[in-house]
């Protein structure tokens, strides 16, 4: 049973309709990654726009405020805007570098030290100033920009596509990314949190935006200050007020969400992605869908932040989001079994599968029918394919059989199938929110004692394949543009006869772990220190080229009292993420 779609949710799909219909037409994407196409001006020319001088703000009734969506970008001429990000371990900071291309000639610089912390974009890039009708300030914030924010074409003769990453990463153990702008493209610099509304009350402002000095001094920017009339209109619940007009867009968000293809299945239709927005609220019995189907905590189960970066880009494009994968077809197995005898080349390239630490750590209790007074200790895991080759596996299915044979294939250095190895099983699970099929003996999860002897194990162990987070889109082969990153594009139906899923290399799976048998039971474990152990392919199913990164551990603290349990977690190196 699911309750209705909450207006959050709502507002978030008509910002993503927004931005299909006022911004400039968006390219389809093209598949793979590599080298930045040449150009002959090796320094990219940026300068802030905003789309329309006026953008109307929906205020839903009973909500604390409006999302600040200006609809403003940084256009890009001359060269592409290209930016290297990365850190060398959980124990370095993070060093972004610009890439410049003249001709044939690449070089690059260094960013400044300190100046991005993160993946999740430049920060405090954007400033933006909001007066009301009688001149006075109301609000005043800085923004991320992420260069692959909802991106588009400004004339006919730019790239008809971008090779560029569509979002930027908020997994807290991101390693890798790459940014970037085509030339004669645009990115929205727009900021949205949808964590945190603006309280604007109904009426007329006069929004001001300008790019903070330091980021103008280093690309050289223009000092232009766009300024945009803003209507803020009172919306009834559940009413069909269109969120934004005039130019209004989807907003950076945490994760730097794409806007969606004009092309792309309307999410209204799209009966998945109304299915993993709904949730539980009070009044109402039932299951809350998110980033993994049923797989996603109760709202306040875990941090709200979790959700919204599940929201932000665990989805693809539906209802309530948009990242840009526009929900392209899976791809599909053969339908029939592999003939010949099974074998793999020695020298064929593989996946490289590795467990990222956990977080998102939290304890809960009673939540979706648990024993009530139990303590669970939830998180979240990710493990993800360093390369060289995708994780290609194939299920078929017997008549009738709620079973698939497993098989991971191999290919060589020019796509060409050249093995296969059968590797276990895919089941089919009924549970409401989950309906697809699940690879058994993917990663496993324990929960284990100080002296690393005692443990509690995780029941999960079936899993549906996706490439939900860019882990790090620097290493070799890795596809910037994966197929499958949600479970609208893999896991097969009830009916289906066979099954492909694939984890492409750069990218992890992140699954949340907050029911019981997911979540560990620490009712009656002593309060202390203890670790949870990710470790991926634990029964050497799979054939990988290094099997001894398969395990992380994560240190967390147990304190409290039954029925009130506390954790806490220390950093991972200077990864403060708990």
């Amino acid at each position: 049973m699911t309750s209705q779609p909450d207006r959050k949710a709502l507002t978030r799909a008509a910002f993503a309709a927004a931005a299909v219909l006022t911004v400039v037409t968006v390219a389809g994407a093209a598949p793979g990654a590599g080298a930045a196409p040449a150009s002959p001006a090796g320094t990219p020319k940026l300068k802030l726009i905003a789309a329309s001088k006026a953008v109307t703000l929906d205020r839903w009734e009973g909500e604390p405020g409006v999302y600040l969506d200006l609809g403003t970008y940084v256009t890009v001429d001359g060269a592409p805007l290209e930016l290297n990000v990365t850190r060398r371990s959980y124990k370095d900071p993070v060093v972004a570098r610009q890439i410049l291309r003249n001709g044939t000639r690449t070089t690059s610089r260094t960013l400044p030290a300190g100046l991005v912390k993160d993946f999740s974009g430049l920060p405090g890039f954007l400033e933006v100033s909001v007066k009301n009708a009688a001149g006075q300030e109301v609000t005043r914030s800085k923004g991320t920009f992420c260069p692959n924010n909802a991106s588009g074409r400004l004339r006919p003769d730019a790239p008809a596509t971008s090779h560029y990453p569509e979002s930027c990463s908020t997994n807290p153990f991101t390693l890798g990314s790459v940014w970037g702008v085509e030339k004669g493209w645009a990115a929205n610099s727009s900021t949205v949190d949808y964590d945190k509304p603006v309280d604007l009350p109904v009426g007329e402002y006069t929004a001001k935006v300008s790019v903070a000095k330091k980021y103008r001094d280093l690309f050289g920017i223009p000092d232009d200050h766009p300024t945009i009339k803003v209507t803020v209109r009172q919306t009834g619940d559940g009413g069909s007020g269109g969120g934004t007009s005039g130019g209004g867009t989807t907003g950076g968000g945490t994760a730097g969400q794409r806007a969606a293809s004009p092309s792309a299945p309307s999410a209204l239709s799209d009966p998945h992605a109304q299915h993993s927005q709904h949730s539980t609220g009070a009044g109402h019995a039932g299951h809350h869908f998110g980033p993994r189907g049923a797989d996603a905590p109760t709202p306040g189960a875990l941090s709200h932040a979790l959700e919204a970066r599940g929201l932000a880009h665990h989805l693809g494009d539906g209802l309530g989001h948009t990242d840009g994968s526009r929900v392209a077809p899976a791809l599909r197995a053969d339908g029939r079994r592999p003939t010949g005898r099974a074998g793999v080349p020695a020298n064929v390239p593989k996946p490289d599968l590795r467990s990222l630490p956990a977080w998102d750590i939290a304890v809960t209790n009673g939540e979706d029918g648990d024993v009530p007074g139990k303590d669970y200790l939830a998180f979240s895991a990710n493990v993800w394919n360093a390369g060289p080759a995708p994780l290609v596996v194939d299920g078929f299915r017997k008549p009738g059989a709620d079973l698939m044979d497993a098989y991971q294939y191999f290919y060589d250095a020019h796509g060409k199938q050249v093995g296969y190895a059968p590797t276990g099983t895919m089941e089919w699970d009924p549970r409401i929110g989950h309906e697809h099929w699940h690879f058994t003996d993917f990663a496993s999860y324990r929960l284990l004692s100080a002296d690393r002897t005692r443990q509690v194990r995780s029941g999960k162990e079936a899993f549906c394949l996706a490439n939900t987070d860019a882990i790090d889109y620097t290493v070799r082969n890795a596809n910037w543009h994966p197929y499958n990153t949600d479970l609208s594009t893999a896991c097969g139906q009830q009916n289906s006869i066979s099954v492909r899923e694939v984890l492409d290399v750069g990218s992890g799976d992140t699954y949340t772990q907050y029911r019981p048998g997911q979540s560990f039971d620490i009712s009656d474990l002593p309060n202390g220190t203890y670790y949870i152990e990710v470790k991926a392919n634990p029964a050497h199913r799979l054939q990988e080229t290094d099997l001894k990164n398969n395990v992380s551990l994560r240190k967390v603290v147990l304190g409290g009292t039954p029925g009130a349990r506390t954790v806490q977690v220390p950093p991972y190196d200077l990864v403060d993420a708990p």
